[in-house]
């Protein structure tokens, strides 16, 4: 069975650039109409042009996915334009350095808003429309740190993990109504949000932490994400998938 996409409507948060903008090119060129959304509007409609430049079709909306009333008008955009919404990646996010004592309580709530109850507002305004249509797919972008968290990294850690329990949760409501949710764990991704690190130290941090040599792609996390959205994953729901060329397994 193959992972095709064609003619599935896809939102796609966060997809201004990085994994998110992999996943929509991915799905674009499987054949997915697809919605570009992010903060910056001028990000997401340069991966429009990018999709329709090779023959795609494509949405850029401007969305606060901490904002229901920004995410309700996300779902109502789609819907007026390709009358049906198939596939949802929550793929955007925030990721504040800092112990508890460290951060103040607004970047708390703020990466809290952005990682999780974005997680919250998408599905409770997506599910919905995929009941009446007879099924969909939810896929939610978290972490590995939301699995095993690692110094200095406090909210995200805690809002990942909060995203992956409710992506189970979500997962064992709407099973009966044939909605799928699954969660991607990616580890350390080329992507501009890594981009300024240092290279020496990036390097130092991969060799000790991560068995698979290179920098992990985000068009790898974008494969991923493309077979849980196709009919090939058909029964997959509730799962974890980690994308960490190893981390996770052990001590290395």
């Amino acid at each position: 069975m193959s992972f095709d996409l064609t003619n599935k409507v896809s939102i796609v948060t966060g997809s201004g650039s990085g994994i998110g903008r992999a996943i929509a090119l991915d799905f674009a060129a499987a054949g997915a109409r697809v919605v570009v959304a992010g903060r910056t509007l001028s990000k997401a409609e340069s991966v429009v042009a990018e999709i329709e430049a090779v023959g795609g079709e494509a949405i850029a909306v401007a969305v606060d996915v901490s904002r229901g009333e920004d995410v309700r008008g996300m779902v109502q955009a789609a819907l007026d334009r390709f009358g049906r919404i198939d596939v949802l990646v929550q793929n955007a996010g925030i990721s504040p350095a800092g112990s508890i004592t460290e951060i103040s309580e607004d970047e708390w709530d703020e990466c809290i808003a952005v990682d999780l109850r974005s997680v919250f507002l998408g599905a409770k305004y997506t599910v919905p429309v995929m009941q009446q249509q007879g099924g969909g797919v939810v896929i939610n972008v978290a972490g590995t740190l939301g699995i095993r968290p690692c110094r200095g990294k406090a909210a995200y850690a805690a809002a990942k993990a909060g995203a992956i329990n409710l992506t189970r949760a979500i997962a064992l409501d709407y099973a009966r109504d044939r909605v799928r949710c699954n969660v991607i764990c990616p580890g350390y991704i080329d992507t501009p949000l890594n981009a300024g690190f240092d290279v020496a130290e990036r390097d130092q941090f991969l060799d000790g932490y991560q068995p698979w040599p290179g920098l992990i792609q985000a068009e790898e996390v974008a494969a991923m994400a493309r077979y849980l959205a196709s009919d090939a994953a058909g029964s997959v729901t509730g799962q974890v998938f980690v994308i960490d060329g190893g981390q996770q397994t052990g001590i290395f």
